[in-house]
Order: C-alpha cells, then structure tokens, then sequence
C-alpha cells in the first residue's frame, strides 16, 4: 500500500471511531498523533476532508495545543516539568544531565528521531517531583540514578510497556482526611437517594449545605443547578472540570485516582437533578496516564446499573459520561474555554453573559463544576446539607482540599474544615522555616509570614486549593519569575491586555530580576499589572500580574536589594542595535550614533 494510501486509511478509521463528529476534533487529533508521532500537513488535510470541515480550522485546533505536534518529534518525546516547585528539587540540573547523556539540545529532536527533550509548565506531580512526561505518561521522583536508566531504556529502544512500572508510580500521598476523604458509602447510594426523595428534595439539600463551587470562584452550586434545570432547552449537560491545570494544585488528580465513583456519582446525581442525559469529563491532559483506569470504572457503572440506560432500574434515568483528554492548554481550566475546546474548537473563553447555565456545550444549558464539587455533591445527597454546612464557617461550608508542596517535609494532599488557619497547615506538613507560600497557583495570591494567622475561606483567603511553600533559603522573586513566564507561554492570545501586557510584564520582572532594574520599573510593573486586572479578556490575563503585584507588597525587600542606582537603565542598548544599519549603509560619521542626551529623552515617560 502507498504511503498516502495508508494515511488515508489510518485517519479514516480513527475519525470513524468518533463517529465522524467534528465536536470530537481534539480527541481525534490525539489519536492520529498517537499513531503517526506527529500531525503533518497532509495528515491534517486528510482529518479536515473526513470530518467535512476546513482545513484551516483543523491546523488551527492542532496549533493551540502543546501537546500537539505539527512538527516530527522523536520516539520518545520527554517533558520535564518546569514548575517552580520542581525547580526547588533540582530538575534544571536532571533536565540538563539528561540532555549530555542522549546527545540532544533542549527543545530539540536528536539527529536519528529517536528523541526530544524538552520542558512544560507542570505535570500535576509537584508532591513527588521532580517529574516529567514521556509520550504523555507521568514519571515520577526522578533522580540520576533513574535517569541513567531512562537513557539505556531509549538508546535501546525499549517500548514504554517494558520500562520499570516504578518509574509511573504515581503517589496519592493523602496526609489528612475529614468528610470527603474519609468515611465512603456504597456505589449508587446517592443515585438512590435522588430516586427515593426526588430532585426537589435534593436540590433544597445542596442549597441547606452552602456548597460552593471548589474550583476557586466560590459560585454556589446549588444556583447553578436550579439555573441550569430552568434554562429552556431539550438538552442539557453536565461538565466536570478536571483540567486543574493551576501549578501546584493536584487534589483533582487524587480525586480521580482515588475516588472516581464518587466523582462519577456526582455527576450522574446533577444529571437527575437538571434533567440531563449526557455528562463529560474534561480531563487534564498531564493526566493521561488515568485515562484506562477511568474508562474502566465508567464500564463497570454501566455493567451495574449505575450508568448508561435506565440507571437503577428507572426507565426515566438515562445518563452516560464521556472522557475528554486535553491537550496541554492552561486556559482551558476557564469553563467557557473548557467548553469551547468540547466542542472541537480553540480553547479561547467565550464572552459572558450568557453563561453556560443557558448557554453552554452546543449552546444548550450546562452545569460545569469541579471535581471536588461533584464529589462533595453526592455526600451532600445521602448524609444532607445539614451535615455538610456543620463544617466551616458562615460563608465557607464544609472542607477543603489542600495541595501542599514546596518546602514542606510532608508534601501532599490535606483536608481541612474551612477556616483553618495557614500557620496551622505550615505546622502540620512541616514548613518549619516558611518565609512565604503561593496560594491557589499563580493566578492566587502570595502572602508572607505576616499573614499566616489569616484563614482559608471565601471571607478571607480564598483558594483553589494549594500551597507552595518557599523557606527562607529561597529567592521569592525566583517563584515570581517563573510565574511570569508561565503566563506568557499559556495565554491563548486572543485579547491585547494580556496578549501584549504578560510579556511585557515578563521583562520587567527579568530585568530586575537579573540586577538591571530602578525604582522606575517597579512603579511600572504596578501600572501595567493593574491596567491587565481590568482589562483583559479573561481571568488568566486579570490574575496574571498577582504573583508580581503580590511580592512588590509583601516582600518589597526581595526587590528592592536587586535595584540598582540609576533612575532609569534601559532594557537593551539601541545604540548598538543600530550597528547593523550603519555597517548596511556605510555610515560611520558621528550623526550616525545616538548621543547620550538622545537616549535619555527617549527614555522619558
């Protein structure tokens, strides 16, 4: 057979085993990548005619995400995380040692295609780095010793099915466990609960219990749900949000690692309740290597009654959950970008109003939560709001999931009452010598020891769920730069605010960072941090300058000793960058050169 031919063939099979959907666009273009190693021209043209939909539209989808390539990678394509947290283990110098033992540049394939080696912003492993993703599947606590394993592995060509299951072991490291982690019930009781008391019942049970929305916003779930049952519409959908793609955050990892049915339960449970028949899970991409383990689960709900058609035995409750496998885009974590990137489309955050209550997935009402949400929902449906709103404080109920990591000696996940205190979570994993943490990733906030007695709640500190801690042996404003360029590399693009403001934003912190910076630099990180929290898009570019305007509040020593004397150094010297103009023309007469009074008046605001 040709080589074209069997392309064709080979595409054709896979778009047919989506049955020929254009909505399953993302999911197809990992399939036939899987397959091929790579997403050529003439493979994209050939998705594009399969699917009856443009071609243009097709390399645009394979062009958003990271994790697709339209350029040859190599056999075994290695991604180092590049978290901060990984930073503080040592991966620079694992990346670094790896990259002289295989031959290979960072960023680059080897000359025999066998491999690259490059990096991404974080794998979702910070409680056991440092760690990396090889062919998409997760390695974990990786050291020299394992390293020198992994490049006899690829010089030998060993398929990953062969190399040590060690290396994929993938912790869940629970620390501390309350309601959600702790007592279980059986599989359907919730399903069970909804069938006895009906969705009215239940519906008054979320409102009693004030569970509000654990992705980090706080919206109240129960308002979603009513708002999503009352919307007009004949379909209807439940969305879980699994795609926690905020580094230092993997309590949704442990979730669907540990707790899957109760996830699952939740989520059928908000299918009875809105009136939907159809739910998908939007899982992270980083988190490919539970794909097999999910779909598993979701076969053996349906073998038992608790999932597919007439669930339980009731021939009015149908509803069935599809996995979607993301792709390595940080802005899909956003719901209106989550479901854009559903329906096969670019991962870009849609405008709002309407929001996906009314107008989701295919413009039909849709409940989008998170992981922990769903969990909690279903506990809510057999023990009752009551018991849930016992827990935490007026505003707050229940308990949270925390992601400690950093400079802690018991990293891992912890499970707390809201309103507990961060000192009392410092003391409990061990952060004995914190100088400051991250909260809630990137797009959080960053506090120093002053405020350790405040507490985690949505009356005061709000979070997403997650801790990196920095000792006092840390340069603060190595975490900041690192999330300055984080933002850069995961903004979609689409706005100018945050398109233009977070490389910006970049260089500002690099060039202070890096010893070149003034007063006058500080003064504009602020001026431009504020004018992207209210003018961006969306909340990536609005929370893209915390981490800075943050560290220029709290820890303004940490700047201010990388500061030089001048009033105003520039970023680069445009004199020189004018020396290849003057070699081109001849010039080499003194009006060819910036004078010193020249340069100073450019530098003026």
């Amino acid at each position: 057979m040709a080589k074209s031919d069997a392309l064709t063939q080979t595409v054709c099979e896979i778009v047919q085993g989506h049955g020929g959907m254009p909505t399953r666009l993302l999911q197809i273009l990992r399939d036939v990548q899987d397959r091929l190693t790579w997403l050529s021209p003439e493979t994209l043209d050939r998705v594009a005619e399969g699917l009856h939909i443009s071609p243009v539209k097709v390399r645009g989808v394979a062009e958003f995400y990271s994790f697709l390539y339209t350029a040859p990678r190599g056999s075994y394509d290695i991604l180092f995380s590049d978290n901060i947290t990984d930073r503080m283990l040592g991966n620079r110098e694992l990346l670094h040692a790896l990259c002289d033992r295989l031959g290979v540049r960072m960023g680059e394939t080897r000359a025999d295609g066998r491999v690259t080696v490059g990096v991404t912003s974080c794998t979702g492993m910070c409680d056991q780095g440092p760690a990396a993703l090889v062919n998409g599947y997760a390695l974990t606590r990786l050291d020299k010793l394992r390293l020198d394993r992994i490049v006899e592995l690829v010089n030998g060509q060993i398929p990953l099915t062969q190399w040590p299951s060690e290396f994929f072991e993938v912790i869940s490291n629970i620390r501390r466990a309350d309601i959600l982690l702790g007592r279980h019930f059986a599989d359907g009781t919730a399903l069970r609960a909804v069938l006895k008391r009906g969705s009215e019942a239940i519906l008054e049970e979320m409102v009693k219990s004030g569970l509000r929305g654990q992705g980090g916003a706080g919206f109240k779930s129960a308002a979603k749900w009513i708002s999503c049952r009352n919307a007009p519409g004949e379909e209807k959908y439940v969305v879980c949000n699994a795609d926690e793609g905020e580094p230092g955050t993997f309590k949704d990892r442990v979730l669907m690692q540990d707790f899957a049915d109760l996830v699952f339960e939740g989520m059928t449970l908000c299918g009875r309740v809105i009136g939907a028949r159809q739910g998908f899970v939007y899982l992270r991409g980083e988190y490919r290597y539970l794909l097999e383990s999910l779909e598993a689960t979701l076969q053996r709900r349906r073998e038992v009654g608790l999932l597919g058609e007439a669930i339980l035995g009731d021939p009015t409750f149908d509803f069935d959950i599809d996995i979607h496998l993301g792709a390595g885009a940080y802005v899909c974590g956003e719901e209106s970008a989550l479901i854009e990137s559903l329906e096969g489309k670019h991962g870009v955050p849609r405008i709002r109003p309407p929001f996906p209550t009314t107008h989701g997935y295919l413009n039909q009402p849709t409940v989008v939560n998170n992981v922990e949400t769903f969990a909690a929902a279903a506990k809510i449906a057999v023990e009752g709001g009551a018991w849930f709103a016992s827990r935490g404080t007026a505003e707050s109920k229940g308990t949270k999931l925390l992601s400690l990591s950093g400079d802690c000696e018991r990293p891992g996940i912890y499970e707390y009452p809201f309103g507990v205190t961060v000192r009392r979570v410092l003391e409990d994993c061990g952060a004995r010598d914190a100088q400051g943490i991250q909260m809630a990733g990137p797009a959080g906030h960053m506090i120093s020891a002053r405020q350790f007695d405040r507490r985690i709640c949505f009356e005061d500190l709000a979070t997403g769920g997650s801790f990196m801690v920095f000792s006092h042996r840390r340069d603060i404003l190595d975490g900041v730069r690192n999330f300055a360029h984080f933002f850069v590399h995961e903004s979609c693009g689409f706005c100018t605010p945050c398109r233009v403001g977070a490389p910006l934003l970049r260089d500002l912190v690099t060039k202070v960072h890096t010893g070149h910076g003034t007063r006058y630099d500080l003064e504009e990180m602020r001026k431009l941090g504020r004018i992207m929290q209210v003018a961006c898009h969306c909340g990536l570019g609005q929370t893209a300058p915390n981490p800075v305007l943050d560290s220029l509040e709290q820890f303004p020593e940490a700047w201010e000793r990388r500061l030089r004397s001048t009033t105003f150094e520039p970023a680069f010297d445009l004199d020189a960058a004018l020396e290849q103009a003057r070699q081109l023309t001849g010039r080499s007469d003194p009006d060819a050169y910036l004078r010193e009074e020249e340069l100073m008046m450019g530098a003026m605001p």
